[in-house]
């Protein structure tokens, strides 16, 4: 039941197609796997017109000297919060309206099949959620959710946006480049009028319901991830070089549980030297010809 739509390869890196060797080795990995454990990360979102931060001539880091927003300078600096919102604001329409591609419909019917026990992703961008995944835990939380730093009262991003247009009624910014997280770069001058709305509830800091670089992922949410690990018989990882720890510590409690691990990215990653299986190849290319 996978669409077939045209991807979007402006932030993909380069590859060859996929060699049919590697297509049969990765067939016979899935084939194997009774409750496969897939962690995915950026690059299966490349193909859905999101930039990356990490891939190679590509990636947000080797295009431009830009950093995304800390967690700490978040919390302490109301500037900080007023530069991110403002090129969140600007960011939002297009950010919101991209669709899941092949490999995300992939996955999502690999569950319906019972092939896959578990999703867990590393993107913030909803794009599972939209193919239809359920049984998915976001790792690093949604930008499709915002929340107060201070009562926890939880609302939509779409709602906000529309708090932030009554707010700022007359602001416009043109965007300078888009980041892969949902906003886009502006200037200071640019940001400086713009105006960020507090909790309804209590008056409290907006945040988004995101784990920023800096911050720790909740302990409930890896104590979960750990136990769907300990019930699965094989990993695959999609898309990700897995450089940030709090996805990779997965990979290393596979590897002592002795699981097979396959890894399917353009490009090297944390784990090559002890995965099963290193493939690369784009997702939305290889996934679809598993069977």
């Amino acid at each position: 039941s996978v669409s077939r739509t045209s991807p979007n390869l402006a932030f993909v890196p380069a590859c060859l197609p996929p060699d049919p060797v590697e297509v049969e080795q990765l067939q016979r990995f899935v084939s194997n796997s009774k409750r496969l454990f897939v962690m995915t990360g950026a690059g299966i979102s490349t193909e859905s017109g999101i930039p990356d931060y990490r891939s190679e001539g590509v990636g947000l880091y080797a295009r431009t000297d830009r950093r995304p927003v800390q967690h700490a300078e978040f919390i302490r600096s109301a500037s900080a919060r007023q530069r991110y919102w403002a090129r969140n604001f600007v960011g939002w329409p297009q950010f919101s309206s991209h669709q899941p591609n092949t490999a995300h419909l992939v996955l999502r019917d690999w569950e319906k099949l019972g092939k896959l026990h578990w999703l867990v992703t590393q993107n913030v961008d909803a794009l599972h959620t939209k193919a239809g995944s359920q049984r998915l835990t976001e790792l690093h939380g949604c930008t499709h959710r915002v929340f107060c730093l201070a009562c926890g009262d939880q609302i939509l991003r779409s709602e906000l946006q529309k708090r932030f247009e009554a707010l700022n009624p007359t602001w416009k910014a043109e965007a300078l480049e888009v980041a892969p997280d949902g906003d886009v770069f502006l200037t200071d001058e640019q940001v400086c009028n713009f105006k960020v709305p507090a909790c309804c509830k209590c008056g409290g800091i907006l945040k988004p319901d995101v784990t920023f670089f800096g911050d720790t992922v909740n302990r409930e949410v890896v104590d979960f991830v750990h136990q769907r690990l300990a019930e699965s018989d094989s990993m695959l990882v999609a898309g990700s070089s897995m450089q940030v720890y709090s996805g990779y510590r997965f990979a290393l409690a596979a590897r002592d549980k002795q699981l097979p691990i396959a890894i399917l990215n353009i490009g090297p990653t944390r784990l090559d030297h002890f995965a099963s299986l290193k493939l690369n190849s784009r997702c939305g290319e290889l996934l679809p010809l598993i069977v």
